[in-house]
């Protein structure tokens, strides 16, 4: 039986007890007969979580573009490895072979070669979802250089922070970038950043808007002449399995941003497995993951997860209102889209705007459709399922972080039957644990707790990037031998798991534990309501009570908010129950929200405090002037 495709819930079942019972065999068997490798290991695993120290395929050398391209020329060389399409819906989509990507990584890797750069130094790439930006993420890991994606969203200050953070000493970006209707200077924000940073050498710039743009002398090119000059042939870089390949930055809830750092080998092999089963990836098929590679999910499940499998994975460029909310739908119609992975904020958003701009499309290519990065609420879940899989294609709900690399818990299609706001078993070869309080496990089914995952895997961040110390505090020092997630989760009576939000967003009530996720499905189950935000304010009598940010789908008049606001509190009444009902409830224009659609609820519980005197960096949500809207109204 191969391990590596999943088709029956009894397969998983027997897989799962298989990875479980010898972790190293079963491992040791996915990577031995699905990549190429330089050299094979002399260990597959080795780690002590109380220093914590990882290391995966020890001694075993590799290079992961070749895993990614080079394998697939013989059979695969004029199949499409990556669909561009751009922003505008009138400009023509690019098809860029396996034969092509192997060329045009060939001459990038060879132009930073040209500029300097060597294995072990670290790249920072600021670019718009174009080509470009996935030819040089493969590019830096051809020569082993160490790159480091920042989102072409951030600000010029959290761009210098994170340049500075690991010494990059070259900067990748473009005259501009494209979002709906508007352009952004992004070689600006880069000019403005590097004021600040003295170790940048040089930078590389991709013509995108074709814009009037500051080239500095001696640092500043322009990329395409470089490319035309450059040799399509470059011999890949030998790595090590534990070389770092990637650092990317996660915003901590408190201080600077961490720089997750992932290793080669690991990494691939478990993005690569997980690719396949959770999205049960065939070879015609076309992918279509819509993050941005500037997240962990364009990283794993954009390049290097759909790649490894020989996939065709659609880059999108633009946003799913722009020309108009039908855009996603028309996408999928155009590429014949098999497999769809969106955020829930995106079907909220788009659900909030009916249905007829989905009609005009056909989407019965679809097989199966994924959510990442939140719990999605019941309300959206059924709307994904009925409007657009049409009852007939699976929601995989897949719950991982950028510190996992790769999805943890996630239904396998056709495999595992769905449960609405359910993210249900571990992948094989994850062995979650629920905790309590005082650092035990809790056993048994139906019971809630923290997560923590008891056993080492294959992608799991190394390190962050220049303080070990700070990995150690942040993951493994809330409790002893287990990687802490930061998250809650309840294991229901048949041990599907359901995350039940951040720790920090538990708020206790009176004594009681609330998670914020299942009171903010509640409320989005009204009618009225488009989505929510529950935060909890200081309460003379209860310690805390709850404060609920509400957009309406329509915004009426204030007459009607006060009936509104009693039934709000009937429905968290009947479906948390009277413990959970909120205090104050504010109709808001919009939620601030990261730009990968995080909603910010540092913000948003500091002004329900009425503690507004210092918000923090606001400047890289995607909506910050949404804050100050908030503010003038709070309750």
């Amino acid at each position: 039986m191969s391990n590596y495709h999943i088709k029956h819930l009894e397969e998983y079942y027997q897989v799962y007890r298989k990875s479980i019972r010898n972790p190293e065999v079963f491992w040791e068997e996915i990577a031995e007969e699905h990549f190429l490798w330089r050299k094979r290991w002399d260990k597959v695993l080795s780690w002590d979580f109380s220093k914590p120290e990882v290391k995966w395929f020890e001694g075993a050398q590799l290079n992961i573009t070749e895993n990614c391209i080079d394998r697939h020329l013989a059979t695969r060389g004029d199949k499409t490895a990556i669909i561009f399409e751009p922003n505008d819906p009138k400009e023509a989509s690019q098809h860029i072979t396996y034969g092509q990507l192997y060329e045009k990584v060939n001459q990038f890797a060879n132009v930073l070669k040209s500029k300097g750069v060597r294995k072990g130094d670290r790249v920072c790439i600021y670019l718009p979802m174009i080509p470009e930006l996935a030819i040089s993420v493969l590019a830096c890991a051809r020569i082993g250089a160490i790159h480091s994606v920042v989102f072409a969203g951030f600000s010029s200050t959290a761009l210098a922070t994170r340049i500075n953070d690991c010494d990059c000493k070259m900067v990748i970006t473009s005259d501009g970038s494209y979002r709906g209707s508007k352009t952004i200077d992004l070689k600006g924000i880069v000019d403005e950043a590097l004021n600040d940073c003295p170790g940048v050498e040089s930078v590389l710039v991709a013509k995108r808007i074709n814009s009037d743009i500051n080239m500095k002398d001696g640092r500043d090119y322009w990329l395409q002449p470089l490319l035309d000059a450059a040799s399509k042939e470059l011999k890949a870089e030998v790595m090590n399995a534990e070389d770092p390949l990637f650092i990317l930055y996660t915003s901590g809830s408190t201080g600077k941003p961490k720089g997750m750092v992932h290793s080669t080998a690991g990494y691939m092999v478990y993005t690569a497995y997980t690719f396949k089963n959770v999205f049960q990836y065939r070879e015609e098929d076309v992918y279509w993951c819509t993050a941005d590679i500037g997240w962990i999910t364009g990283h794993s499940y954009i390049v290097y997860g759909p790649l490894a499998n020989g996939a065709t994975t659609v880059m999108f460029e633009g946003v799913p209102s722009y020309p108009d909310f039908s855009r996603f739908w028309q996408i999928v119609e155009k590429h014949k889209v098999n497999q769809f992975y969106t955020a829930p904020t995106a079907i909220r958003a788009l659900a909030k705007e009916g249905v007829g701009h989905i009609e005009k499309s056909d989407l019965s290519s679809l097989k199966v459709l994924g959510t990442v990065g939140e719990p999605i609420n019941e309300e959206a879940w059924h709307w994904y399922d009925d409007n657009i899989g049409k009852k007939k294609s699976p929601i995989v709900d897949t719950w991982w972080q950028t510190e996992t690399g790769g999805i943890m818990i996630s239904p396998i299609p056709f495999a595992t039957p769905t449960k609405p706001t359910y993210a249900t078993l571990p992948f094989p070869g994850i062995q979650p644990a629920l905790m309590d309080e005082n650092g035990n496990e809790i056993n048994g089914n139906s019971v809630e707790g923290r997560l923590c995952v008891k056993f080492p895997w294959p992608s799991m961040a190394r390190t962050i990037w220049g303080n070990h110390q700070r990995y150690k505090d942040t993951y493994f020092s809330a409790f002893e031998n287990k990687y802490f997630t930061g998250d809650g989760a309840l294991r229901d009576e048949v041990g599907y798991y359901r995350i039940t939000g951040r720790v920090d967003d538990v708020i206790i009530v009176s004594g009681h534990n609330l998670g914020t996720a299942p009171i903010e499905d509640a409320i989005n189950e009204h009618p009225a309501v488009a989505e929510s935000a529950i935060v909890g304010f200081p309460h003379d009598i209860k310690g805390n009570a709850l404060y609920g940010y509400v957009i309406l789908r329509e915004t009426g008049e204030s007459r009607k908010h006060e009936n509104l606001r009693k039934e709000i509190n009937q429905i968290i009444t009947e479906q948390v129950g009277p413990i959970a009902k909120l205090d104050k409830i504010q109709f808001v224009p919009g939620l601030p929200k990261t730009r990968s659609g995080k909603i910010m609820r540092r913000i948003l519980r500091k002004i329900a405090s009425k503690d507004t005197s210092n918000l923090g960096d606001t400047s890289t949500l995607l909506n910050p002037e949404v804050v100050q809207e908030i503010m003038d109204k709070a309750l």
